[in-house]
């Protein structure tokens, strides 16, 4: 099983090592080409000898030792000095203070023209979080404490899969390694609903509208499509050649999208589900979403680009031309989220940033600096508010206002970057998953239904496993 530790600016394959079984003779080290190429790029920390004066050197050597050797002396002063000084200049050739011991390159090589520093967000965190951020007088309250937690053990750290969704009956999917369960949040029961051979691992979960069925995305590239009532397989669908790592619903249509780099649209009510597929990205989709009103379906990728596509492209066989390509972000593009004509989304870790773009003409609306690597972004139901998950190195959620992008809160529990989250059916509750745990946050309570709660979350608020009522392990 392999899987991707962090996402980089612009390619996620990790370098591999190999050995060699020729029987060539072992590669030796050669003195003077390590010479020739340290006199040809130079390094700041060595002493360059050609530029070495060894009389001043050890003239101003000696010249200590003997200040130390005569600290005995009243008031610690060389009756001499003057006359040493004199006869110094006028030997050397030069006031002897004035020359260095050890003589160093001024300035490092210059980088090339349209070099990024990609690690460059190690040293610029801590100097962003020094800096004091601005804040809200929350008109409500937001607790900062989880209302439940549930351990998620052996859940994929995986920057480029979609793991967890909860439907609208109030049913949470979540994915673990080759195994996907069911946590009901009204009676709090758990159950296992399928799993994968050992050599393959679960990639996305997506439910249907109304959660009668499950889409699930495995590393083996098919989607396989589930009765969660019956606990029963559906259908298989074919159609990627990689891991499908993102999956979204527009009715009875299933976007699916992966390592391929394409986007396949199935008809899950027909035989030849396959009606169209959208081929705008040239690496790993890992971010996929139709908008409310499934007019728009945005996808990002690990190119660094966000398209938006037309939902009457469904009627054509191929797509290459989205509607709109953007390619702002500096970072894969694995957050995306939005509501009828607006879409924002979120760069990795190389870019931090979330945009907020208008679908319907493709312009950027507003970007706002994280200091984080951005996740996941989900839009509020009951509230005119957002809130994305993050990594390196707070690990928080926040919530936004939109459109003054204040932040209301800062939400710190997990331990390790938090790469998932799923809203409950009636929009106040948010589960994140990362540190191989899901917290349940009451982040969008709404005030005028406080007394109606529709999402139940079971009063027992122990810690519980998602394995361990299914006897795993």
């Amino acid at each position: 099983m392999s899987t991707n530790a962090m996402d980089t600016s612009s390619d996620c394959n990790t370098p591999s090592l190999s050995n060699s079984s020729s029987s060539s003779a072992p590669p030796t080290l050669s003195r003077s080409s390590s010479l020739s190429s340290s006199a040809s790029h130079g390094d700041r920390f060595i002493p360059l000898r050609s530029t070495l004066d060894k009389d001043i050197s050890h003239y101003n050597l000696m010249q200590s030792k003997e200040n130390t050797d005569n600290m005995g002396t009243e008031a610690g002063e060389d009756p001499h000095g003057d006359y040493r000084s004199s006869l110094a200049e006028s030997l050397l050739g030069r006031v002897p203070e004035s020359a260095k011991i050890l003589a160093f390159k001024a300035k490092a090589p210059t980088p090339e023209e349209g070099h990024t520093n990609r690690m460059r967000v190690l040293y610029s965190q801590n100097r962003a979080q020094s800096k004091p951020q601005a804040r809200v007088q929350s008109t409500r309250h937001i607790p900062s404490v989880p209302e439940k937690v549930l351990d998620a053990p052996a859940m994929v750290d995986d920057y480029y899969l979609n793991l967890l969704d909860w439907s609208a009956s109030n049913v949470l999917a979540v994915a673990l390694e080759n195994t996907v369960y069911l946590w009901n949040a009204s009676t709090g029961s758990i159950g296992e609903l399928m799993h994968t051979p050992e050599d393959q691992i679960v990639t996305s979960v997506s439910f249907l509208d109304n959660g009668s069925h499950l889409a699930i995305g495995t590393s083996d590239s098919t989607v396989q499509l589930w009765d969660v009532a019956a606990g029963s397989q559906a259908r298989s669908l074919r159609g990627h050649g990689a891991r499908v790592s993102a999956l979204s619903w527009n009715k009875h249509i299933l976007s699916s999208a992966g390592r391929d780099t394409s986007i396949v649209n199935h008809d899950v009510r027909i035989k030849e589900h396959i009606v169209s597929s959208f081929q705008g990205h040239t690496q790993e989709v890992c971010g996929l979403k139709w908008d409310p009103s499934g007019t728009h379906l945005a996808s990002g990728a690990n190119d660094n680009t966000l398209c938006v596509w037309d939902h009457r492209s469904l009627a054509t066989r191929s797509v290459t031309d989205p509607l709109y390509r953007m390619s702002e972000h500096t970072a894969a593009v694995k957050a995306v989220g939005g509501e009828s004509g607006l879409l924002a989304s979120g760069g990795g870790t190389a870019d931090r940033k979330i945009r907020f773009w208008n679908t319907k003409t493709g312009s950027c609306l507003n970007t706002v600096d994280t200091n984080s690597q951005v996740c996941s972004i989900l839009w509020s139901k009951n509230h005119r508010e957002l809130v994305s998950s993050h990594g390196f190195s707070r690990n928080q959620l926040t919530v936004w206002k939109y459109p003054s992008l204040t932040r209301s809160a800062d939400l710190i529990g997990h331990s390790s970057r938090v790469l998932h989250m799923a809203m409950s059916p009636d929009g106040q509750t948010v589960v994140s998953a990362g540190d191989e745990t899901l917290r349940f946050w009451k982040v969008f309570e709404n005030t005028k239904s406080r007394a109606k709660k529709s999402v139940a979350l079971p009063t027992n608020s122990s810690r519980r496993s998602l394995k361990q009522r299914v006897n795993i392990r």
